[in-house]
């Protein structure tokens, strides 16, 4: 998250001095970290919410012992945490529109008939996003020093960012609990993501991953320029965004209603708000807010203005429902597989990801085309996910690829048990290859669970009511270390033994 957050200081640094030699990079920069930003936030999110558990519960005799947590003990704090989360983010598309509002608003002409002369249709009717779009949009530029002055308000806070995330946050895991990823292998790390398609819960949960890429987009780009701009003129822009980011933020708070609903509720409900809403929109044609050239707005204009906003407004209301419906649901899933956080959240903003580019290359398609594109992905995202919650409740077992253990001992103060690590027996060591061997034999397989009553419904996650035939290997580990412990008090009672005979 440091190293993300340093390189969005990068990329803001290079609108100091706009080429393409400093531009084009730093978008590469950007576009290289944002799926690794996205996928620590939501793991990092998700440890934290487990680990306020554990305080507000520091009595508990488990937490006491650090052993393994309950299932579905800290489901509630990880709802709490992603919808406030996403409450505060969503804000950033309302900040996001002041150098808009307060910088460039006085500078566009006012003439909405100049920058719209050349439209002929708006909304589902064009091709494109404004075909006909006039780009002098601006009276006069703005004062040098102005945008450096709002540059340097948004580098202020992309170095905040940096400090709050290297003093406030704290670790995800205790020294015990890491694994040190780089002893299994390169080729593991980037296996893993996608081995995990193997559980029926991240597949079926794809086409959603995929439409919250969809949607984001679309509605700053193509509903806010192909619908908002094109009727109600350009000065508009930053309104639209400001009630879409309002609307948003304030609905994400809903999520919260998942304490007490069943947690399809979310996820559904926003899917049923966004359908509505491209049915309604593949019907819905505003009128340019300039047909001639030199001439004023018609008088009938102002009359979209509140239709455009209400849209914008549910279509708020839609994404908070998906986006803070999807994170706690992924994190919900694997609560209690804290090893495998990090690849399902790499796969859920990889696919994000890929979306928000495909977005980006149907630009110059119809607009019913797109909403099309978008509709029947929400419909077959909804689906998948109901088969998913169909198969949790008939329990059906899901697979969970098995990782590797790591292939030599980690050297390092932070990793040295509680023994001397200089100490050393031939029979130990004898046995810890056999073991080692045995474990590399079936590092390959699989491992399969059987959802349990927890993964029916509410706010309750993935129970596995069979035992493990296979310990894993934080309870192996465990194991040999109690081993050890009582092997050691014995040879110290023996030689107190051996002390007090000398003295009699």
């Amino acid at each position: 998250m440091f190293l993300a957050s340093g390189i969005y200081a990068l990329f803001v640094s290079t609108n100091y001095w706009e080429r393409f030699y400093t531009l084009v990079p730093s978008a590469v920069a950007i576009g290289t970290a944002i799926v690794p930003l996205w996928a620590s936030l939501g793991h990092y999110m998700t440890r934290m919410a487990q680990q306020y558990y554990e305080y507000a519960n520091y009595k508990e005799e488990h937490v006491q012992e650090q052993k393994k947590l309950p299932k579905g003990a800290c489901h509630k704090y990880i709802i709490v945490f992603h919808s406030v989360f996403h409450i505060i983010f969503n804000l950033s598309f309302v900040f996001a529109q002041f150098p808009m509002r307060f910088v460039l608003h006085d500078k566009i002409i006012d003439n909405t008939s100049h920058i719209l002369c050349n439209v002929k249709a708006c909304g589902a009717d064009i091709k494109g996003l404004i075909p006909g779009f006039n780009t002098t949009v601006l009276s006069s530029l703005p004062r040098s020093m102005l945008l450096i002055e709002v540059e340097s308000v948004l580098m202020g806070f992309a170095f905040l960012s940096m400090i709050m995330f290297l003093v406030l946050c704290g670790p995800a895991f205790r020294p015990t609990e890491e694994i040190d990823l780089r002893s299994i292998g390169w080729g593991n790390i980037f296996q893993l993501p996608f081995k995990h398609h193997r559980d029926y819960r991240l597949r079926l949960l794809c086409p959603f991953f995929i439409y919250s890429g969809f949607e984001i987009v679309f509605v700053v780009s193509g509903f806010s320029l192909s619908y908002g701009v094109c009727a109600l003129g350009l000065k508009k822009l930053w309104l639209i965004v400001v009630i879409y980011g309002l609307s948003a933020s304030v609905f994400s708070s809903l999520s919260l209603f998942l304490l007490r609903l069943p947690r399809y509720v979310c996820l559904l409900g926003g899917a049923v708000v966004h359908g509505v809403l491209l049915i309604a929109l593949m019907a819905f044609s505003p009128t340019p807010g300039g047909n001639k050239c030199g001439t004023v707005p018609p008088e009938n204009s102002p009359d979209y203005m509140a239709s455009i906003l209400i849209i914008a407004a549910l279509w708020g209301l839609g994404t908070a429902l998906n986006k803070t419906g999807v994170g706690i649901l992924v994190g919900i899933l694997y609560a209690e597989e804290k090893e495998r956080l990090d690849f399902v959240y790499t796969i859920y903003h990889w696919l994000q990801a890929v979306a928000i580019f495909v977005v980006y290359l149907w630009a110059d398609m119809a607009m019913r085309i797109k909403l099309g594109v978008l509709l029947v992905t929400l419909l077959l995202a909804s689906y998948c996910y109901i088969v998913m919650e169909r198969r949790l409740v008939n329990k059906v077992p899901y697979r969970l690829p098995r990782i590797p253990r790591p292939k030599h001992k980690v050297k390092g103060y932070r990793y040295l048990e509680e023994e001397n690590s200089d100490e050393s027996d031939p029979d130990k060591s004898d046995q810890s290859d056999e073991d080692t061997e045995e474990e590399e034999e079936t590092d390959t397989e699989d491992e399969e669970h059987v959802p349990g009553e927890e993964d029916l419904g509410g706010a309750r996650g993935h129970d596995s009511p069979r035992v493990h035939r296979r310990l894993s290997w934080e309870e192996e580990k465990e194991r040999k270390r109690e081993e050890k412990g009582r092997m050691r008090r014995a040879v110290e009672g023996g030689r107190e033994a051996e002390e007090e005979g000398r003295v009699g």
